[in-house]
């Protein structure tokens, strides 16, 4: 990537804005209602803290109070297990674990941070499914 001036929100990224131009969709990557969840041998029950809907994790995701938009990702079995926690933890809607790299991460917050460009997704709960669309803001 060539020099960029220090007021550019890409300055830190590995990969230009066209890299994440368009919509793109990152499957399976939200909490559903299929998200896996420990089951006590003994009982063979789901222990309570592991039990969650889809609703709650979507309320969960919406309550952080952040200025940047939060979605429900699925936690690991292990996770569940070792902390006693939800099935679902909230990031930010471009976290590195939903959309696949922390290059892409780094972009997809560059431009949701700037004024050049119009950020917007979709979080689709029931399929797993995560949308993200990127327009230069002066693009009709």
């Amino acid at each position: 990537m060539t020099e960029q001036p220090a007021d550019d929100p890409f300055h830190d990224c590995e990969l230009s804005p066209e890299a994440i131009l368009g919509t793109h969709t990152f499957e399976d990557v939200l909490f559903t209602d299929e998200t896996e969840t420990p089951v006590n041998v003994l009982t063979g029950q789901t222990p309570a803290h592991s039990q969650a809907t889809v609703d709650e994790a979507r309320e969960f995701a919406a309550s952080i109070d952040t200025d940047t938009p939060h979605i429900a990702l699925p936690a690991s079995v292990e996770t569940q297990i070792e902390t006693a926690s939800k099935p679902y933890t909230a990031a930010a809607f471009f976290h590195f674990k939903a959309i696949g790299s922390l290059e892409l991460h780094r972009t997809y917050h560059a431009a949701y941070k700037s004024d050049g460009f119009s950020v917007a997704f979709e979080a689709n709960y029931e399929s797993g499914d995560l949308t993200i669309t990127v327009e230069r803001a002066n693009d009709p």
